[in-house]
């Protein structure tokens, strides 16, 4: 059933205010707020140490996320696909724990088992700190983004079947041949896709690192959290919402790289 254009035009006008309330007014305010002081205060409280080191660790937990999640989330993509195991329907339930589970008790459960005391708590105890260090904001880390590669990898498996990876082991090529040559090639945009959300959700994880996170200026402090730091313990506003704008520009060059490979996706 088409519309009137005036029902049309009321429709846009209404999704358009809504966008602008939830959205628009929020960045605009952060974007006042950072920048009423001048640009000179801005890169003062963005070029600090405190807020270098954070950038700095930020972006090592996400070199070390990514690496992690692809290699893991390929192989169970693959398992899921192309595989026929006992549990699968568990394994499926387990990948998407993180969309149903908040952060925060992700973290707690992070600390119950690495922490001291804990179920691996001998790790600690043989002087490996992994609980309000960075190894344990890695770990929580990899667990709230574990989900996204496999779940944009598996959709691309089925489509393709395995045709093609059975041909060319018909015709004499070992199993890292096909993969190599044969699936990775196919899965290349899906995967892609993949890292670009972990990134993202790297960059902005909070709850699960708070917990497992000594805060520590310099020591274990990421971006979110030194936001958090600033606003609530330090009443650095300004450095808040300029340590917040990084993020926020951070999080519009995903957006627009996520934009780019969609388009470079849909073309034959």
């Amino acid at each position: 059933m088409r519309l009137a254009a005036p029902a049309r035009l009321g429709l846009r006008a209404v999704a358009l205010a809504y966008l602008l309330v939830l959205a628009g007014l929020p960045v605009a305010t952060i974007l006042w707020q950072t920048f009423s002081p001048g640009w000179a205060t801005f890169w003062s409280w963005v070029t600090t140490p405190a807020a270098i080191s954070a950038f700095n660790l930020s972006l090592a937990i996400v070199a070390i996320t990514v690496p992690l999640n692809v290699v893991s989330g390929v192989l169970t993509a693959l398992a899921l696909v192309r595989g026929r195991f006992p549990g699968k329907g568990v394994l499926q339930a387990v990948i998407d724990l993180p969309f149903a589970v908040s952060p925060i008790v992700a973290g707690v459960a992070l600390i119950t088992l690495w922490g001291s005391g804990g179920w691996f708590g001998f790790a600690e105890s043989a002087g490996f700190q992994i609980i309000y260090a960075i190894p344990g904001m890695v770990i929580a880390t990899v667990f709230v983004t574990m989900p996204f590669v496999v779940r944009e990898v598996e959709p691309v498996l089925r489509e393709l079947g395995d045709s093609a990876e059975q041909a060319a082991a018909t015709l004499g090529a070992g199993p890292w041949q096909v993969f190599w040559r044969i699936t990775l090639p196919s899965i290349r945009w899906g995967l892609t896709y993949g890292v670009v959300l972990t990134i993202a959700r790297a960059l902005g994880e909070f709850g699960a690192v708070i917990m497992v996170s000594s805060g520590f200026p310099g020591v274990s402090q990421t971006l979110t959290l030194l936001v958090h730091a600033r606003y609530l313990d330090d009443h650095n506003t300004y450095g808040a919402y300029a340590a917040a704008t990084v993020l926020m520009g951070i999080a519009v060059l995903v957006l627009a790289l996520m934009t780019l490979l969609e388009r470079l996706r849909s073309r034959p």
